[in-house]
């Protein structure tokens, strides 16, 4: 069974056709052999427009990605918004993010990325650049499906 992902792109420049979305295309050519992309839309940055495609999103997905604004900018309130809408946070996600990302570029560490739970939706920023969010993806990639079917009840034991 394939899992049901949704992307959600935060761009300024992006909601306005203004830029081309490399980074949704990044996450949907790496996901697609194990999950369909349900939902899809770039929003600019403003909090209530994440919240609101975030939360559209959890409607239909198991797992949504949202990719942009996770920085220090002033308009960077992608993790904000997550943080007013998630039930639990899964800060593991974001700090192994961070931990990898920071060996390839040291600024990696400013990011402020989190991950959390809505209901049986996970949802995980990740970063604006293509490049972050391959590698980003490639870091977390292996616990996605484990983290979902625990989500969806999945009673089977963790530890092996």
């Amino acid at each position: 069974m394939k899992y049901k992902v949704a992307i959600i792109t935060v761009s300024d420049k992006g909601s306005k056709g203004e830029r081309q979305d490399m980074s949704g295309k990044v996450i949907e050519e790496m996901v697609h052999s194990w999950a369909d992309v349900v939902f899809y839309k770039i929003v600019p940055d403003e909090k209530e427009e994440i919240k609101k495609a975030i939360l559209e999103a959890t409607t239909q997905a198991d797992l949504v990605f949202t990719n942009g604004g996770t920085g220090l900018h002033p308009r960077d309130v992608t993790p904000d918004a997550t943080r007013e809408i998630i039930e639990k946070e899964v800060p593991g996600i974001a700090e192994a993010m961070r931990w990898e990302g920071y060996k390839k570029t040291k600024t990696a560490i400013l990011s402020r990325a989190i991950a959390g739970i809505r209901e049986k939706t996970l949802i995980i920023n990740l970063p604006g650049s293509p490049k972050a969010v391959r590698e980003s993806l490639q870091t977390i990639m292996d616990a996605l499906a484990h983290a979902i079917d625990k989500l969806k009840g999945d009673p089977s034991e963790c530890g092996r």
